[in-house]
C-alpha cells in the first residue's frame, strides 16, 4: 500500500475518539480543501498561533514543495463536547529508510513550528489531553513517530502545550528584539549603532531613486523576488552552503506566499526592501501576525553597493516600521549569526519532541533526538564546532 492510500485509508475509517477531559473527538484529515474551513477558523485572536502555521503559507508549501519531497498532508484537529474545536495540528508524514515520520508543515522553511490552540485550552492543558491526542495519532494515522522540532516554548506570553511532553533543546536558539511601547527609538537599536548605520546610508543616498519599501503591489513583488532568486544563489556559494532555494518546488512557494494578500494589507510573506533605480540593494522576507515580525530569508546586492553593510541598514528600517506599528516582538530568524547580535540582546528557547507511535518508530525518535542532540552539542562548543568547519572546507 502507497504511503498516500495508508493515510486515507486511516484517516477515512477513524472513529470518534470520546475520553473524559476536554477533547471528546479527533479527526485526522489528509485532505487540505478538507481542512480549509476550520483551519481558518483558528485564525483569529480567540486562538494562538504562529504566522508560519496560516493556511496560506502552508498551502503553498504543501502544494508546490511538500509534495515533491513526498510529504502528505496529517492535518490532526481535536473538538470539545459541542465540536468546538481545540487545536489543530498541521502536519505533514513522509517516509525515509521505510519508517513513516510526521512533521510540521514547511520543512526547512518555518522558523517555528507550533498547533493552532484555542486559547483558553491553551492555557489550561494538561498532559493527560495532549497524550489524547497522540493516542489517537498512534491509534489511527499511519505515522511511526513524530519530529516536531523548532518549537516556542510560548506566543504571545501563552504556553506551547507540547511544552508538557518530553523535550530537548533545538538545535540553535532564535536571536530576538524586546519592543517596548512608546520607548524611544534609541531603546531599540543604540545611538552608536544608529550613528554608524546612518553614515552608512548617506553613501547609498546618493544613488538615484534610492529608497526603503515594503512591497505592496504584485509587480513589486514579482521584481523583488526576480532579484532575490537571481542573487541569492550567488551569496550561498560564496558561503559554500546548499541553496536550499533550488530544492524542488521551493521557488514556487515563496513565489506563491508572497503574492498572497491577508485581510488588512500585509502578504503571507512580507516583501521589505533597499533599492535604488539601479539595482535592488538588500532584501528581506518574513511573516507578520500584528504583534510580532519574524524573518525568514535575505540577500544583499554583489555589486560595491555591498561595502556600505545594506543588510545591516534595512534591518535597522524594519525595526522602526514595526515598532511604529505597536509591535511587540521582533525575531531575525534562528541561528547565531554575528549580525544578529548586533541587534538582539537576547535569545529565545526554541525545543524539539520526538515521540514514537510505533515499536520501529521508537528506534527513529532516538535516533533523531541523539543526532540532534549530537549538533547541538558541536554547535555550541567551539573547538568541535571549529574542527567541524575545518572537516567541511577540506572536503569542498
Amino acid at each position: 500500500m502507497t504511503l498516500a492510500a495508508a493515510i486515507e485509508s486511516r484517516t477515512a475509517n477513524a472513529p470518534a475518539w470520546s475520553k473524559s477531559g476536554r477533547i471528546a473527538h479527533v479527526d485526522l484529515l489528509a485532505d487540505l480543501d478538507h481542512a480549509e474551513s476550520v483551519w481558518r477558523s483558528f485564525e483569529n485572536q480567540q486562538h494562538l498561533f504562529t504566522p508560519y502555521q496560516r493556511f496560506d503559507f502552508l498551502r503553498p508549501w504543501q502544494q508546490q514543495a511538500g509534495a515533491r519531497e513526498g510529504q502528505h498532508p496529517l492535518i490532526v484537529v481535536a473538538y470539545d463536547r459541542q465540536h468546538v474545536p481545540l487545536a489543530l495540528l498541521p502536519l505533514a508524514l513522509g517516509e525515509r529508510h521505510g519508517i513513516r515520520i510526521a512533521r510540521f508543515m514547511g520543512g526547512k522553511h518555518t522558523t517555528f513550528n507550533m498547533g493552532l490552540w484555542n486559547r483558553d485550552f491553551a492555557k489550561q492543558a494538561s498532559r493527560d489531553e495532549i497524550d489524547l491526542l497522540l493516542a489517537a495519532m498512534r491509534a489511527h494515522s499511519a505515522a511511526d513517530a513524530l519530529a516536531f522540532s523548532r518549537q516556542p516554548l510560548t506566543w504571545q506570553d501563552l504556553p506551547n502545550p507540547f511544552a508538557l511532553l518530553a523535550r530537548q533543546p533545538s538545535v540553535n536558539d532564535c536571536p530576538v528584539i524586546t519592543i517596548e511601547p512608546g520607548a524611544p527609538a534609541t531603546a531599540r537599536i543604540s545611538p552608536s549603532m544608529r550613528r554608524r548605520l546612518k553614515a552608512k546610508e548617506r553613501k547609498l543616498k546618493g544613488l538615484p531613486g534610492y529608497r526603503y519599501h515594503v512591497a505592496g503591489r504584485d509587480d513589486e513583488i514579482r521584481r523583488l523576488l526576480d532579484a532575490f532568486f537571481r542573487i541569492k544563489p550567488q551569496r550561498m556559494a560564496e558561503q559554500g552552503l546548499p541553496n536550499v532555494f533550488a530544492e524542488p518546488g521551493v521557488e514556487a512557494f515563496v513565489r506563491d506566499a508572497c503574492m498572497t494578500a491577508l485581510a488588512g494589507g500585509d502578504h503571507a510573506i512580507d516583501l521589505h526592501a533597499l533599492e535604488c533605480d539601479s539595482e535592488v540593494i538588500a532584501l528581506y522576507g518574513g511573516v507578520a501576525d500584528g504583534q510580532r515580525f519574524s524573518m525568514m530569508f535575505n540577500t544583499y546586492t554583489v555589486s560595491e553597493n555591498s561595502r556600505y553593510s545594506p543588510g545591516l541598514i534595512l534591518i535597522s528600517h524594519i525595526i522602526d516600521h514595526y515598532a511604529e506599528r505597536g509591535y511587540r516582538t521582533l525575531d531575525l530568524g534562528v541561528g547565531s549569526d554575528g549580525y544578529k547580535k548586533l541587534f538582539c540582546k537576547a535569545s529565545e528557547p526554541i525545543f524539539d519532541c520526538y515521540v514514537p507511535l510505533s515499536v520501529r518508530g521508537t528506534l527513529a525518535a532516538g535516533a533523531m533526538s541523539v543526532a540532534n542532540r549530537t549538533v547541538r552539542l558541536v554547535k555550541h562548543t567551539p573547538a568541535l564546532l571549529s574542527f567541524a568547519q575545518g572537516l567541511r572546507h577540506s572536503f569542498r
